[in-house]
């Protein structure tokens, strides 16, 4: 067989594969790293020529945008993670990014070493959530990437395409050569190799990619093992089960109330300026049982907040975009920038409650998530946010009294569902599972803070005090 039929060959092959990928529901993310002039975009240009582009996207990730880089290291990666039957190709991802940063001294060997360990804790979570990870180093010797800037450098019409950054690589060669291959040391798995490729022809180089590239794929389709469920490594905050929450004396007179709201609203509108002023992001995370205050909650906490540095998510079911992504993707999507506060009503835990109760995922997706869910809100205050965590707490019978008011008035009336009664039927069974999600996800870094709400004003001002001391200490404000 010719070298051209070869080429063919493969390229129907991978044609093939996208289209069983897309039946199959596979989400694939090819990243394509290596030395600058080794033919990272001629080597894409060549693979996706013959795909179908619906199904495919292409990022180049050489340039971090002024709104990227007020978001976590690892958004701008996330945000761009394919739906499920899509591929997503990197031209460069996050070891370029990690590395040049660390070899530039943007950052230290410390805080290096903390965001590789987030890339390995990311990725395995993407594979384990059923992403195919294909990772590729394109390599060239020192002087053959000399002698190709050289060339470029020589014409008027290609010497933009070699910058500082390139030439600095060059230059420093040999540092760079032992940095990378730390980083494919230490982010390298067993399921998920890196692939290094000698550039010698620029065809042969396109080959070898087709060829790992589907052999990958179909590795990816035969492997139906699940996933290891990871043992929590984080040091945990022994929280009370619900039923030992006291609820009855959590109350507060109408004159206290107004009196601690409006002081405690001033207070908290103060300290968002000084957020706002320090660059400190703020996640504050409403969970509960339905009927028991979080939207009044929320009001009251919004209400202290320059609109302009605030947002707020009632997060509903999944779109199908959302759903055919890793289940954390739609909540990335929304963290706030740095001096902003995104508060949720509702959130992330969902896969831990109601897609573990109702079915929507498998014993193996729930079971994972905990580790999942405590591994992003540590990337969260490594990032420097500030995440605050409510369960707000009813009795059951407070709640069906509520239910009774909102089905018996009308302008309150759509406030009550019928799934509100079916999930108030498992009462039970969710109490089980809140009890195993507190006592799992109440690290010391993100703890969780109950809200005795029987009383809805006693539950707004605890809210309050808390948010303000806990962004206080943020601000060292004393």
């Amino acid at each position: 067989m010719s070298s051209t039929q070869e080429k063919e060959q493969y390229r129907n092959e991978l044609a093939k594969r996208q289209q069983i990928i897309k039946q199959e529901g596979l989400p694939v993310i090819v990243v394509i790293e290596g030395w600058s002039a080794s033919g990272k975009g001629t080597l894409l240009g060549k693979m996706i020529k013959f795909m179908d582009p619906r199904f495919f996207w292409v990022y180049n990730m050489d340039v971090i945008s002024a709104e990227e880089s007020r978001r976590p290291f690892l958004y701008r990666h996330a945000v761009r993670m394919p739906m499920k039957g899509q591929f997503a190709f990197f031209d460069g991802g996050l070891m370029d990014e990690l590395t040049y940063a660390y070899m530039s001294d943007e950052i230290g060997k410390k805080e290096y070493a903390k965001r590789v360990e987030a890339v390995r804790a990311y990725e395995r979570q993407l594979r384990d959530n059923g992403y195919l990870i294909v990772r590729f180093f394109l390599d060239i010797g020192e002087k053959q990437q000399k002698k190709i800037f050289d060339k470029l450098l020589d014409s008027k019409n290609t010497k933009w395409r070699v910058n500082k950054k390139d030439l600095w690589q060059n230059k420093n060669y040999m540092k760079c050569r032992k940095v990378y291959g730390g980083y494919m040391k230490s982010t390298e798995t067993e399921d998920c190799p890196w692939h290094v490729i000698k550039v010698k022809d620029p065809d042969q180089v396109e080959l070898e990619v087709e060829k790992t590239l589907i052999a990958e794929i179909d590795r990816k389709l035969a492997d139906k093992s699940e996933p290891e469920i990871a043992e929590n490594t984080f040091e945990l905050v022994k929280m009370p089960k619900l039923s030992e929450i006291e609820l009855k004396d959590k109350v507060i007179s109408e004159e206290e109330y107004h009196e601690k709201l409006d002081k405690l609203q001033d207070e908290l509108s103060d300290l968002h300026n000084k957020l706002y002023r320090k660059k400190i992001p703020v996640v504050i995370a409403y969970e509960g049982w339905d009927a028991a205050g979080k939207g009044g909650n929320i009001k009251r906490v919004a209400a202290a907040l320059d609109p302009r540095g605030y947002e707020v998510f009632p997060i509903a079911s999944p779109t199908r975009e959302e759903k055919d992504r890793h289940f954390l993707w739609r909540f990335v999507n929304r963290l706030p920038k740095t001096g902003h506060i995104a508060i949720f009503d509702r959130t992330w835990y969902g896969r831990v409650m109601v897609e573990r109760l109702e079915g929507f995922c498998s014993e193996n997706d729930w079971k994972r998530a905990y580790n999942e869910i405590n591994e992003f809100e540590k990337d969260l205050t490594e990032w420097g946010a500030v995440v605050i965590k409510f369960w707000v707490q009813v009795d059951k019978e407070t709640q069906l009294e509520r239910f009774t008011l909102r089905q018996n008035t009308p302008e309150k009336q759509w406030k009550i569902t019928d799934e509100d009664w079916r999930n108030r039927e498992k009462w039970d069974l969710y109490e089980e599972a809140i009890d195993e999600m507190i006592e799992k996800t109440s690290t010391e870094f993100a703890p969780w803070h109950i809200l005795e709400s029987n009383d809805k004003q006693y539950a707004r001002i605890k809210a309050l005090e808390i948010i303000n001391s806990t962004l206080k200490k943020a601000l060292n404000d004393k």
